[in-house]
């Protein structure tokens, strides 16, 4: 059986020898007849490879949406856990400590320290607000925060995380 590429190139052939007046129109249709059967059958062939593989797709991708919800599962015991460790660990004062297989150690988190707007938005000077739509400008409340009070607005505690190696 010929390849997709000879059969197209067969066509061209059969397109050439319509163009060709000295070739027999029977010569034309004998060979359209041959070929025709060959190209409808790699038709069928491709059409069951492209199915074959659209559904193989399908099935990965359901795959790929049970192997995430497992993923997240685990991800999210194991932050169960370690959240359940942290307070465990803190209740008992053992904060820096190593074992024969990690190190632990509760730090306190680093980054900016949390920040809650207490008040609504219309109550904040404009200068703290970002404009369109209008949202606290966080960092330069904070930069406040760190001079002065204001009733609008204070700083959260820094958390804590469990840190293992």
């Amino acid at each position: 059986m010929a390849s997709l590429y000879e059969l197209t190139d067969a066509y061209t052939a059969v397109l050439d020898m319509l163009y060709d007046l000295e070739v027999d129109e029977q010569t034309v249709m004998d060979t359209l007849e041959a070929i025709s059967g060959e190209i409808e059958e790699k038709a069928d062939n491709y059409a069951k490879l492209i199915k074959e593989l659209l559904t193989d797709a399908e099935k990965l991708k359901a795959e790929e949406e049970r192997l995430y919800l497992r993923r997240k599962r685990l991800e999210d015991r194991a932050a169960r856990l370690k959240s359940t460790l942290q307070q465990n660990l803190e209740f008992a004062g053992k904060t820096k400590f190593k074992t024969a297989l990690f190190s632990f150690n509760i730090a306190a988190n680093g980054g900016k320290q949390p920040l809650t707007i207490t008040d609504n938005l219309g109550d904040i000077p404009g200068k703290y607000l970002i404009p369109q739509p209008p949202l606290p400008d966080k960092d330069a409340i904070r930069t406040l925060l760190e001079t002065k009070e204001v009733e609008w607005a204070h700083l959260e505690p820094r958390g804590k995380s469990l840190r293992i190696r």
